[in-house]
């Protein structure tokens, strides 16, 4: 039946940064060399122009919505071009709800359409080709750029600039397009999709703070949390540790909302019984911390959201942390 592709805003559909018109999803698709010829048919569609900074948990769900609906018409794979901003944080919530065997692919670019050396149609291409791939079935929400196919649960945009941004430093990519064929060199992990949609109220009041812990951090700016806020995720040094005075505060706040502890190194996992100082690892946990493990604190901030909008309990937060990180 074909790839529906989905257009959002982002780089890739701002033509010189100076003009407010977007390029709209039919004009980013035949600016593509070889996308007509590659024979894949294509339903495009525009859903909202904006940065992908301005984009909403309830937003992103409703693309997974029109996604899935297709999806149950007989397409064959979806494709979304969005900003790269939060293109990590957006395929990761993605792939957590993602119910179907059919590749959800998302792209985007680094460099504007009029650029020298624009990326977007070769990234476009290659996502479409993704998405139209039997290979590809299975894999749950993937990002595509550069020729890299990367898991929605490890890829990070680690350059600000450079059009080989996005990678996955504690796996590699899953695979590769290579002369327009699909290699799927490795298989993430897939788990039962969580509940997705659901009451908007209920998403909103989820709401989760992400506090990255700094030389002799006291804590100060958690103040009141406990009101604002149903959850928090701790960005610690390292293996997971904080300064020793900022330990009982972070346990404070375990006694009454989950707080889950990550890294902010960009990758590898938090310890939990390595080291056993005041702050480390090991005490947190005792104070009743959650073990992001590999989770960076990004993607667990959108795990967590999703599971408290759900009405998760402590100890199924927990055990989803224990599963998905």
């Amino acid at each position: 039946m074909g790839v529906l592709l989905l257009a959002l805003g982002g780089t890739i559909s701002v033509p010189d940064g100076k003009r407010a018109a977007r390029l709209s999803g039919a004009e980013i698709a035949a600016a593509v060399p070889g996308l007509t010829e590659s024979g894949i048919a294509l339903d495009v569609r525009d859903v909202r122009a904006v940065p992908s900074g301005s984009l909403t948990f309830a937003q992103v769900l409703d693309v997974v919505a029109l996604a899935s609906r297709a999806v149950a018409d007989g397409a064959d794979g979806v494709v979304v071009t969005q900003g790269t901003d939060t293109l990590e944080e957006t395929a990761f919530l993605i792939d957590l709800v993602w119910p179907h065997e059919a590749p959800f692919v998302l792209t985007g670019a680094m460099r504007q359409p009029t650029a020298a050396g624009a990326d977007g149609p070769a990234n476009v291409l290659a996502a479409v080709r993704v998405a139209a791939a039997r290979e590809a079935r299975g894999a749950g929400a993937v990002v595509v750029l550069n020729d890299e196919v990367h898991a929605a649960r490890w890829v990070r945009k680690t350059h600000s600039t450079n059009p080989g941004a996005f990678a996955s430093p504690s796996t590699g990519p899953l695979g590769h397009v290579v002369e327009g064929r699909v290699r799927i060199l490795l298989t993430a992990p897939r788990h039962a999709p969580l509940p997705a949609g659901g009451d908007p109220a209920r998403l909103e009041a989820a709401r989760v703070a992400l506090h990255v812990v700094t030389l002799e951090d006291d804590g100060a700016q958690l103040e009141g949390l406990g009101t604002t806020h149903a959850g928090l995720v701790v960005a610690g040094f390292g293996v997971g540790h904080v300064p020793g005075m900022l330990a009982p505060r972070l346990g404070a706040l375990a006694e009454h909302m989950p707080v889950v502890l990550t890294s902010r190194t960009g990758s590898g996992s938090v310890l939990r019984h390595t080291y056993n100082a005041p702050g480390s690892e090991a005490d947190l946990l005792r104070r009743g911390v959650i073990d992001g493990g590999f989770l960076d604190p990004y993607k667990a901030r959108v795990l967590l959201r999703l599971l408290l909008a759900a009405g998760a309990a402590r100890d199924d937060i927990a055990e989803a942390f224990a599963l998905r990180g």
